[in-house]
């Protein structure tokens, strides 16, 4: 099935409906606040962050500026371009979480793992300690939050973000 087939019945030049206008500002809402209580828990709560933890963040916020990128624009190429970078850093995200989960959190030491690179490389834990410093191991940072594996939270998260981009790529308007 081509891709005049997959959107056939929709008007190239018609405006998008409000639903789908809307799910971009959403997206970039929802990972603000994700962002929002991971800082909370961390300045707050008292619970430290790992090299993976912080990584999370970032893809959060990038995932946010992603979505405001494309609801900016009111040309459909550019919803799509905002929608389809945020589907792709929410596939980070998942990768991110499970690699958090499966691998990091069991290890004594994730200094130096790729999640310490990408932030270090950046230079985001110099300039904002606050948000995008690692303060403790991944080991140290395991959290369970309501009988749950915290990184499960952004887990799914990144997967319901991922989900309400996926109808943006899809209007045909």
């Amino acid at each position: 099935m081509g891709p005049r087939r997959l959107f056939s019945g929709l008007d190239e030049h018609a405006p998008a409906s409000p639903w789908v206008r809307l799910r971009l500002p959403l997206v970039a809402a929802v990972s603000l606040a994700a962002v929002g209580a991971a800082l909370l828990t961390q300045h707050v709560g008292g619970m430290l962050p790992c090299p993976w933890c912080v990584l999370q963040r970032l893809i959060f916020l990038a995932i946010a500026a992603a979505a405001l990128l494309g609801s900016a624009g009111s040309a459909p190429a550019v919803r799509r371009t905002g929608a389809g970078l945020a589907l792709l850093l929410s596939a980070c995200g998942v990768a991110t979480a499970l690699w958090q989960h499966v691998v990091a959190n069991e290890s004594q030491s994730c200094a130096m793992s790729l999640a310490d690179r990408i932030v270090g490389s950046l230079g985001l834990d110099a300039r904002w300690p606050e948000v995008f410093a690692a303060y403790a191991s991944c080991a140290e940072a395991k959290a369970w939050l309501l009988g749950v594996p915290y990184e499960f939270y952004s887990l799914a998260l990144f997967v319901g973000l991922g989900a309400a981009v996926w109808p943006v790529l899809r209007d045909g308007r």
